[in-house]
């Protein structure tokens, strides 16, 4: 395996409350309330499938490719991503942006290069921390839908404890078990969907991918 250190890309900007909604969508309100007889149902559909996908994708650490991000309004931005489990994660934008994301496994960092700001979040207050950690949880209290058909399988999950009512659904390639996208609903309601393509697993990174510098 070659060590691939990802480097930043320049130029456009997102706003604070786009990006929000596009990956970290933190807090409370958005998607619409699933009684805990309606999240009992869900989990127990094809509970084989799911607990399958969700084994296979947790074991795969490491991989990058490209995304499309595609924002409640419609608004389409691409780049670059990088994910090394657990917790670790970073986002290029394509020009003309010049923002980039930055999870080390502890925080998510936001930079924003034109308007010269760093925002930073805790990772564990953000249903980013589903997707990226070791062990995809099916328990009930995490699951709040399985939908498994014959190409796609959806699984929602979010907990309101932390959370709210925000979620983050992962979508599955049924046959081979190849996540192809998630979508967020952040705390307005809104969805936002990161459709992936020409990923590669089990790939190595150098450590400067997922560092982020507090002392700035």
């Amino acid at each position: 395996m070659t060590k691939f250190d990802a480097q930043p890309s320049s130029r456009l900007s997102l706003t604070r409350r786009h990006f929000l909604g596009a990956v970290v969508a933190a807090g409370a309100a958005g998607a619409l309330p699933v009684s805990a007889f309606a999240q009992a149902q869900a989990a127990a559909l094809n509970p084989n499938i799911a607990q399958a996908i969700a084994d296979h994708f947790s074991s795969i650490k490491t991989m990058k490719g490209g995304f499309l991000q595609i924002g409640p309004r419609g608004d389409q931005m691409s780049g670059a991503f990088f994910i090394q489990r657990p917790g670790k994660m970073r986002f290029n934008y394509d020009p003309p942006s010049r923002m980039r994301v930055i999870c080390d496994g502890n925080n998510v960092q936001v930079i924003n290069d034109q308007t010269q700001t760093r925002n930073m979040y805790q990772l564990s207050k953000t249903p980013l921390s589903l997707l990226l950690a070791n062990k995809i949880d099916l328990s009930a209290d995490m699951v709040r839908n399985v939908d498994s058909q014959p190409d796609l399988t959806k699984i929602t999950l979010g907990n309101r404890t932390v959370f709210g009512d925000s979620t983050i659904t992962m979508i599955f390639d049924s046959k081979t078990y190849d996540l192809r996208q998630w979508t967020v609903i952040d705390p307005q309601g809104k969805t936002t969907d990161v459709i992936i393509n020409n990923v590669k697993t089990n790939v190595a990174f150098d450590d400067s991918v997922f560092r982020i510098d507090y002392t700035r």
